[in-house]
C-alpha cells in the first residue's frame, strides 16, 4: 500500500494577496509544493490592457518581483516546487522574467510553461460560429479583451513529470495547480474519477488561501490572530483522502466549520461540480476533526468530465463612475436618498442639454442603512454613506457627473460632510461572455526550456446529467414547524460562506448540528429564500443538499446586477449574501434552542 504523503502550501488566493504567505508556509519546513492561484476574470482584462500597452507585460508581476525573487534560494534549499497561474495573458514574458531573476541569483531553474489557453486570436472564428453566451444566449461581442479557456489539471502534471522546479500556467481552474501536483506524484490516471475528484476537492479548499483556515468565517470572534493567520497545508494520500492543516504557532482556524465553509463558497450544483479532468460529486463530503489544526476530508465521487471547456471572453462596454458622500444627523437614510435623486436628476437633465448620451444604469445605495437587507433593513442609522454609481457608453457624461456631485455638499442635505476619495475618475465596464468549446478546437502545449510538445487531452467526455440524483436529499426528514416554536436567527444553529458565480450568488449553509437539519430542511425553501432577497429580484433560486455535512447550497440567479466589474453594486460579488440570509428568523424547536452566547 501506497503510504506517502504529499505536502503543499497554497500561498495565494487572488492577484494581490498578502505577501506573508509563501514566506510563512517555507519557514514552516512542511511542504514540498507551493501553489499560486492569482486568477480571476477580471484579472484577465487588466492583464490584457497591460500587454496591450507593454508586450512584456500582462501576467502577475509580483509572482516574480515579490515573492520569487525573495524566496528563490530558499525554494531550492528545501526542494520546493512552485505551481502558479502567474502567468495570466503572457505566460512565456511571465517564464522570461523569472528566469532572469534566476539567472541573476544563480539559481538554475527548470521552467515549464503550459500554453493553449489563450484565444484571442480565433474570435473571428468564433464570431463566424454564431457563438452566444452560455447563460444568457446574448451575441458574440464585436470587440473583446481577452478570451480563454479554463484548462485543466493534466498538462500540469505532465510539466512535473518532465522534472520541471517550476510550473507556469496561463488559465485553468483555480484547483488544477494542486489536482496537477497529486496526478504527478501518485501516477493517478486520467480516468481514475473518484481520485481526480478528491483532488479536486483538495484544490477547491485550499485555493482561496486563509478562507478555509479561520478566514470570513461565520464565527469571526472565534478566530484568534488574524494579522498572523496560518495558510493551509494540504497532507494527501495515494487514495485521495487528505488532511487540511496549517504551519505551527500560526492565528487562524483549522476546523470541520471553517473548512465545510469553504467547501460550499461558489460551487453552483455541488452534485456535477465541473472542471476539464472530472465532474465531481460533493454532496456526500464528511469532515473529521483528528486533531488540533487538523480535517480530515473524505466523500467526493468523481464521474466523467464533459467534452467541452469553459471560455471566458472579456469585452469593454461603456463607463462607469461611483460617487460616496458622507451624511450624519437624524434621518441620515432618507437624506442621503434625496441627495442621490436630486444629484441624478440635476445631471441627467445636464446631459440632455448638452447632448451628451443618457445614463445607460445608475445605482443609489445607502450604506448604514442596511440596504442590502431590503425589507429586513432596520434604518435608523445616524451617519451613513452615500453611493452613486452611474453606467454610460461615454465618458464625457461621467466627467460632467464627477464634477457635479460634490456641490450637493452646500446645497441639499445638512449634515453632508467627506467627499471619500476626492472626485471620482469614470473606469471601463467590463463584461464577461462565457461559452463552451469542444476540447479537441484547444491545442494544449508545454513549453519547458524553449522546447515544445503537444499534451493530449482525452475529450471524449462522457457525463450525462440525466444521472444526476435529485437534488432534495433531506424530503424524509423534514419537521414542519410549529406555531409556538421560537424565532432564532438562522445564524444561532447554522453558519456559511457566500460568493459569486457570474450573475449568480452562492449561499452554503450548513447546519451547527445534525439534530437542527429537519426544521433547517423544512423552512429554507427557494421560495423564502427568493422572498428574504426579494429586493435583488432573482430570476430563479435553487438549493442542493449536501448531507455529508448537514449543508444546503443556494443558488440565486440575475441578482449581481450583472456581477464583477458590470456591476454597481456595493456586493457586486455576493461576499455578504450568506451573512445578511443568517439574520433571517428561523422558527427552532424549544428543546433544541441553543442558549445566546455570553
Amino acid at each position: 500500500m501506497n503510504q506517502k504523503i504529499v505536502r503543499i502550501g497554497s500561498a495565494s488566493g487572488f492577484w494581490g494577496d498578502t505577501a506573508v504567505a509563501a514566506p510563512q508556509l517555507l519557514d514552516s519546513g512542511q511542504v514540498q509544493y507551493l501553489v499560486f492561484d492569482y486568477l480571476a476574470e477580471v484579472t484577465m482584462s487588466i492583464m490584457a490592457a497591460a500587454r496591450a500597452k507593454d508586450p512584456s507585460f500582462g501576467y502577475a508581476t509580483d509572482f516574480v518581483q515579490i515573492t520569487m525573487k525573495s524566496l528563490l534560494a530558499q525554494i531550492r534549499a528545501q526542494g520546493v516546487k512552485v505551481v502558479a497561474n502567474a502567468g495570466g495573458v503572457n505566460p512565456l514574458a511571465c517564464r522570461d522574467a523569472l528566469a532572469r531573476v534566476a539567472e541573476e541569483l544563480g539559481v538554475p531553474l527548470r521552467i515549464g510553461v503550459v500554453l493553449g489557453d489563450d484565444l484571442a486570436a480565433r474570435s473571428e472564428e468564433f464570431r463566424n460560429d454564431l457563438t452566444t453566451e452560455m447563460f444568457s444566449g446574448a451575441a458574440f461581442p464585436p470587440r473583446l479583451a481577452s478570451v480563454n479557456a479554463y484548462l485543466g489539471a493534466l498538462p500540469i502534471a505532465r510539466a512535473l513529470d518532465a522534472g520541471c522546479d517550476v510550473v507556469i500556467t496561463g488559465r485553468c481552474v483555480d484547483s488544477a495547480v494542486t489536482l496537477g501536483v497529486l496526478m504527478h506524484e501518485f501516477g493517478w490516471r486520467d480516468d481514475d474519477y473518484d481520485r481526480l475528484a478528491q483532488g479536486t476537492l483538495a484544490g477547491h479548499l485550499v485555493e482561496c488561501g486563509a478562507q478555509c483556515t479561520g478566514g470570513l468565517f461565520t464565527d469571526w470572534n472565534t478566530v484568534p490572530d488574524w494579522d498572523n493567520i496560518g495558510f493551509p497545508i494540504l497532507e494527501a494520500s495515494a487514495d485521495g483522502s487528505f488532511t487540511i492543516t496549517k504551519p505551527a504557532g500560526t492565528g487562524g482556524l483549522v476546523t470541520t466549520q471553517t473548512v465545510s465553509e469553504q467547501l460550499l463558497y461558489e460551487i453552483g450544483d455541488p452534485r456535477a461540480y465541473l472542471v476539464p479532468d472530472v465532474t465531481c460529486d460533493f454532496t456526500d463530503v464528511r469532515f473529521e476533526q483528528i486533531g488540533p489544526e487538523r480535517v480530515r476530508v473524505t466523500g467526493a465521487r468523481g464521474m466523467a468530465p464533459t467534452s467541452t471547456y469553459k471560455v471566458s471572453a472579456t469585452f469593454a462596454d461603456g463607463y462607469r463612475n461611483i460617487a460616496v458622500l458622507v451624511i450624519g444627523g437624524e434621518d441620515a437614510a432618507a437624506k442621503a436618498r434625496r441627495t442621490g435623486e436630486a444629484l441624478l436628476k440635476r445631471t441627467s437633465r445636464m446631459l440632455e442639454r448638452l447632448g451628451l448620451p443618457a445614463y445607460t444604469e445608475t445605482r443609489i445605495e445607502v450604506l448604514g442603512a442596511e440596504d442590502m437587507f431590503g425589507k429586513a433593513a432596520r434604518p435608523d442609522a445616524r451617519e451613513v454613506v452615500l453611493k452613486i454609481a452611474v453606467k454610460a457608453q461615454s465618458r464625457a457624461s461621467l466627467d460632467l457627473f464627477a464634477r457635479e456631485y460634490a456641490p450637493s455638499g452646500t446645497s441639499m442635505s445638512p449634515g453632508t460632510t467627506g467627499l471619500i476619495g476626492g472626485r471620482p475618475t469614470p473606469s471601463p465596464v467590463i463584461r464577461l461572455f462565457s461559452f463552451l468549446l469542444a476540447k479537441d478546437r484547444v491545442p494544449v502545449e508545454l513549453d519547458i526550456d524553449g522546447e515544445r510538445s503537444a499534451v493530449a487531452i482525452p475529450c471524449g467526455g462522457g457525463f450525462d446529467p440525466a444521472v444526476l440524483p435529485d437534488s432534495n436529499r433531506y424530503g424524509a426528514l423534514q419537521r414542519s414547524p410549529d406555531p409556538d416554536w421560537p424565532m432564532l436567527p438562522l445564524a444561532r444553529i447554522a453558519h456559511g460562506r457566500s460568493g459569486d458565480k457570474g450573475d449568480k450568488a452562492n449561499i452554503g449553509i450548513i447546519a451547527r448540528a445534525p439534530e437542527y437539519l429537519p426544521c433547517l430542511s423544512a423552512w429554507l425553501t427557494p421560495q423564502r429564500v427568493a422572498e428574504w432577497f426579494a429586493h435583488n429580484a432573482p430570476s430563479r433560486v435553487e438549493r442542493f443538499d449536501l448531507p455529508g455535512c448537514n449543508a444546503m447550497n443556494f443558488v440565486l440567479h440575475d441578482v449581481l446586477g450583472g456581477g464583477g466589474m458590470a456591476s454597481l453594486r456595493t456586493d457586486n460579488l455576493a461576499k455578504a449574501f450568506a451573512q445578511v440570509l443568517l439574520c433571517m428568523p428561523v422558527p427552532v424547536p424549544p428543546e433544541l434552542a441553543p442558549p445566546r452566547a455570553a
